[in-house]
């Protein structure tokens, strides 16, 4: 268990701005940060982080928090993952209390496989460097290549021996798991015996983005065409292939300075860019490029590089990736090696100047390099050139910026010699059949999760109603839903917006009436016997937190919401200690469904500037300069809405005697009379509410 101060230590520490632009792209703006969300699919930036409240709010998701928050929404940690996560990168020391063996069996299943994982790594590294096998076969392997041995060591490359279970019997010895092995596919079992699935592979260890060892790919060193040239880690709870960059660790940095991502395909690919100087680049591992890597590389940058192989398969590999790029709404340029060449080649051949002045130069637009490429393939051959065509037009059409496309249009118009409206139609034509497609593929999910009972969610392109169940606006109205129900729903969100108040102001300083006692009232009088003058009352100096919650317990309104009714206790808790919770208090506590309350309470999409009023001279009123009146409305709002609920219950407690009242039953008769008695007080209660707000309720 780690201890509250450490814990308080690290997110004070924490820079939230450095740790999310790990993941995200950020700009100024203003005296905050502006980005694309990592949590969905945006185009426009709704994503901010306020490093003066030390929080971030996505306005796309709902979500929002502290870093800790950040790191546990995006990375799936636990907040002892968290805090750890966030100590080991500022170098902080955790000392974690002594711990139950309750607790010791909780520990996640992750921070067990990530420890497995750095010690694999560890222990491939030293096989690499340390043993006969390892010096003899894989390390001359890597010089054969040309690799300097700072380039291995900063890729922490290792090699797996060629033997049956030595990695395996390491591993248990070390004290893991056969079941953690298995999980991270180091080893697999047959007959009930483990053997090493990467026997006699270098092995390039796969990091996240926050350098962690996640999985690894190996390469085999024989020439037996029977056994695949790369393996890598099966899916697991750490690894999700379509999600991961090789090199993107080291490559952030020199990405945000260069503005500009490249891209190959392998990783010696990426460790040759790297030798020669270039480290604004990454690799998609061998496989396809997917949506999620995507996403991944738009973090940081629109522009994209694609660095292709040489030889036509591996063009024809990399063209189907790149309308993916296009479709992401990427800029997206291509380099072609000569001879054949890949990256990892062509950089041997040449000086670092060179490979990068090669880079520069050779760089094209990919719908010109398309248009080239295939025209050069087609020839004058009709029926390819026909193909050819489709093809280029497809990749138009998966632009989503219309501008954009009509410049391309044009180009490809102009070069391919025919005219726009023919080319324009070929692209409506292939815009139709996508949505189609899409919209059929709705229809089967639909279908699918309605035989199955579980909800889908909804098409892409569909706009839906955003989810304010959690946030201080109204809850959608669902159709059958009982007025209980809805009355709950309601109060909900009224005991929210009294919690945003109490966590926004709640250090303010407010000045109280207090009314003398009777007491004090006569010793004035005694001393000034002449005098008519009604006492003055005094004025009493309490924080708003202090005020909000006697007017709680004075109106007997408790909390009933879960999170409101923590934060209601926080409160009560610091201020039996003479202290106010401030917001960096209450995002340390290990709740996170309190850290998002924080956040939706601090943060305002929208609001007015600072500077209206001075150019305007227009000045609306600030909830700040009349709290006593938000709170007291808000209150109010409390009290009708329990009325209501009140109200509900006894009209149902009613319906329920009607029958035995119509049978003659007299203690129905009796439980009418008190129910008709309290309903005419609960009607009193509720013009004294509506007299407060100034409005009439008609009978």
């Amino acid at each position: 268990m780690i201890p509250p101060h450490l814990v308080d230590q690290v997110i004070q520490t924490a820079v939230i701005e450095d740790v999310v632009g790990d993941y995200v792209e950020l700009k100024k703006s203003g005296s905050s940060f502006r980005g694309l969300s990592p949590f969905t699919n945006e185009k426009t930036p709704s994503f901010y982080v306020l490093p003066e409240k030390g929080i971030f709010k996505c306005f796309s998701s709902g979500k929002g928090g502290s870093v800790v928050n950040f790191l546990m929404e995006l990375e799936k940690y636990s907040f002892p993952e968290a805090i750890k996560q966030l100590a080991q990168r500022y170098g902080i020391e955790i000392e974690e209390e002594e711990i139950s063996p309750e607790q010791r069996a909780a520990s996640t299943e992750r921070e067990s496989l990530i420890a497995l994982n750095a010690w694999a790594q560890q222990w491939f590294t030293k096989e690499l460097h340390e043993s006969k096998e390892g010096k003899a076969i894989a390390l001359t392997y890597f010089e054969s290549r040309g690799f300097r041995p700072d380039i291995l060591k900063k890729f922490n490359v290792g090699y797996c021996p060629d033997q049956w279970e030595s990695m395996s019997v390491a591993a248990q010895n070390a004290g893991y798991s056969k079941e953690r092995l298995l999980a991270l596919g180091l080893s697999k079992d047959k007959d009930g015996r483990l053997w090493d699935f990467f026997k006699g592979r270098v092995m390039f260890p796969i990091r996240d983005v926050t350098g962690r060892f996640i999985a690894f790919g190996g390469r085999t060193l024989r020439n037996d065409k029977q056994s695949a040239k790369y393996f890598n880690s099966p899916e697991s709870i750490l690894y999700h292939k379509g999600d991961v960059l090789f090199g993107i660790h080291l490559a952030k940095p020199a990405i945000a300075k260069e503005d500009r991502v490249l891209l190959v395909e392998g990783y010696t690919d990426v460790m040759a860019m790297h030798q020669a100087g270039i480290e604004h680049v990454v690799s998609s591992s061998g496989t396809a490029l997917t949506d999620g890597q995507i996403k991944l590389v738009r973090r940081y940058t629109k522009n994209v590089t694609v660095l292709f192989d040489g030889d036509e398969a591996g063009i024809r590999a990399s063209l189907r990736g790149v309308d993916l790029l296009l479709a992401e709404g990427m800029n997206v340029q291509v380099v072609l090696f000569p001879d054949g060449d890949d990256p990892d080649s062509f950089s041997k051949k040449v000086s670092s100047e060179e490979l990068k002045r090669h880079i520069a130069e050779e760089a094209k637009d990919f719908v010109a390099f398309k248009m080239e490429l295939l025209s050069q393939q087609a020839g004058q051959d009709p029926v390819k050139r026909a193909e050819m065509i489709h093809s280029v037009m497809e990749s138009i059409a998966a632009i989503p910026d219309g501008i954009q496309q009509g410049v391309y249009l044009k180009l490809a118009s102009e070069e391919l010699g025919m005219s726009e409206e023919k080319l324009q139609l070929e692209i409506n034509k292939i815009q139709r059949l996508k949505l189609v497609q899409e919209q059929k593929a709705a229809k089967r999910d639909a279908f699918r999760a309605r035989q199955s009972g579980v909800q889908s969610a909804p098409p892409q392109g569909v706009q839906v109603p955003q989810n304010w169940g959690d946030q201080s606006a109204p809850p959608p109205i669902e159709l059958g839903g009982s007025d209980h129900e809805m009355a709950i729903d309601h109060r909900t969100l009224l005991e929210r917006d009294l919690i945003r108040l109490l966590i926004t102001y709640g250090k303010e300083t407010l000045f109280v009436d207090v009314e003398p006692e009777a007491d004090d009232a006569e010793e004035v009088q005694a001393e000034q016997p002449d005098t008519t003058a009604v006492p003055k009352p005094e004025k009493l100096e309490v924080s708003f937190a202090e005020l909000m919650l006697h007017q709680l317990e004075e109106n007997d309104l408790p909390m009933q919401d879960p999170v409101c009714k923590k934060i209601h206790a926080l409160f009560l808790e610091a201020l039996e200690k003479g202290q106010v919770p401030s917001s960096l208090d209450l995002l340390s506590h290990q709740d996170t469904s309190i850290h998002q309350l924080v956040t939706d309470s601090t943060i305002v999409k929208n609001h007015v500037s600072e500077r209206w009023g001075e150019v305007h001279q227009i000045y609306p009123a600030r909830e700040l300069d009349q709290l006593n009146k938000a709170m007291m409305d808000s209150m109010h709002q409390l009290k009708m809405n329990e009325n209501r609920q009140e109200i509900l219950r006894v009209q149902e407690g009613l319906i329920a005697l009607s029958a035995e009242v119509d049978a003659g039953d007299e203690t129905a008769i009796h439980g009418m009379r008190d129910l008709l008695e309290k309903r005419k007080l609960l009607d009193a209660q509720k013009r004294e509410i509506a007299r407060y707000f100034g409005s009439i309720i008609l009978p």
